[in-house]
């Protein structure tokens, strides 16, 4: 028998009903919160989704006063689609904790735009792809600055960070198209595939693109910004004279920060990616944990 969690058949759009159940357990029903470590992970989903709303809307607010905002466009556009993804992030979690049961066309379309983390993910990935791009920025204000007054034009900077919320809606959207599917009153997206190689094959992918990839992009571009400043400290130390200099104090504190960068972003970006692992190992257990206590004929 074929195992349903493998399987690319989407439900019918067509329902019979359109309403949205909502039941909290019973008679017959296995109650999805039976194992406890999986209440607490959503609880403590929801609590992140908080606090990342919390900081992500101060910060933009600390721009905004300040009058920054438009002197730190790519750091605006971090910030909202960081605040865009932890908003929807707690409200997806929080609904799952609310155990909402959906069913008919209106369930089916909950599934696929909201319960299916569509949004989450637009805010996540676009989080990366900006991420990167103000990382490119730096390195071609830093190691080419004549190249980047002439070609770094403002429309060029604004391409960018459309091109971060674009890519990211577009390939998420093809990826719940393909993926997403309502079952039992269960919404479960990127995770139903064809074959089992398929999943193998797209975690590689999303890896490789993800993390390897802008983990090269971040390697290469603070590597050379670290080798400018450098090179720049020690031609400032030749007409300094001898002796401490400031400008020599600020070099080594840029270069100190550069680091730290480094060495942050590389951490962030390895959680970020363990903890889609461990959310995909989530949604890959419970149907078949429940599928081996409500067996079929």
């Amino acid at each position: 028998m074929t195992k349903e969690y493998l399987t690319t058949s989407h439900l019918p759009v067509v329902m019979t009903t359109t309403e949205v159940h909502i039941t909290t357990g019973g008679k017959g029903v296995t109650s999805p919160y039976s194992f406890d470590a999986e209440f607490y992970f959503e609880l403590a989903v929801v609590f992140m989704g908080i606090v990342g709303v919390a900081g992500n809307a101060l910060i933009l607010y600390a721009l905004v006063a300040s009058k920054q905002h438009k002197k730190h466009v790519l750091i605006v556009n971090q910030n909202a689609l960081d605040l865009f993804g932890s908003f929807f992030l707690a409200l997806v979690y929080t609904s799952r904790l609310c155990n909402i049961r959906l069913s008919g066309n209106l369930g089916y379309w909950l599934c696929v735009i909201v319960f299916s983390e569509y949004p989450v993910w637009c805010g996540t990935n676009g989080s990366i792809i900006n991420l990167a791009t103000i990382t490119i920025e730096r390195y071609l204000k830093v190691v080419h600055p004549i190249w980047s007054r002439k070609h770094l034009r403002p429309w060029v900077i604004y391409c960018a960070m459309s091109f971060a919320w674009i890519s990211s809606s577009v390939y998420n959207a093809i990826m719940v198209s393909i993926t997403c599917e309502l079952r039992d009153g269960e919404c479960y997206a990127y995770i139903v595939f064809a074959e089992e190689w398929h999943v193998k094959i797209y975690g590689a992918w999303y890896i490789s693109s993800f993390y390897c990839i802008i983990l090269i992009i971040f390697i290469f571009c603070y590597g050379r910004i670290l080798v400018a400043i450098r090179r720049q400290a020690s031609v400032m130390a030749v007409y300094s004279g001898p002796g401490p200099s400031t400008a020599q104090a600020q070099s080594n504190q840029i270069q100190s920060n550069v680091i730290k960068t480094m060495i942050l972003v590389s951490g962030v970006k390895l959680d970020h990616t363990s903890e889609t692992i461990t959310k995909t190992e989530i949604k890959f257990l419970r149907p078949r944990l429940r599928s081996s206590q409500n067996p079929r004929d």
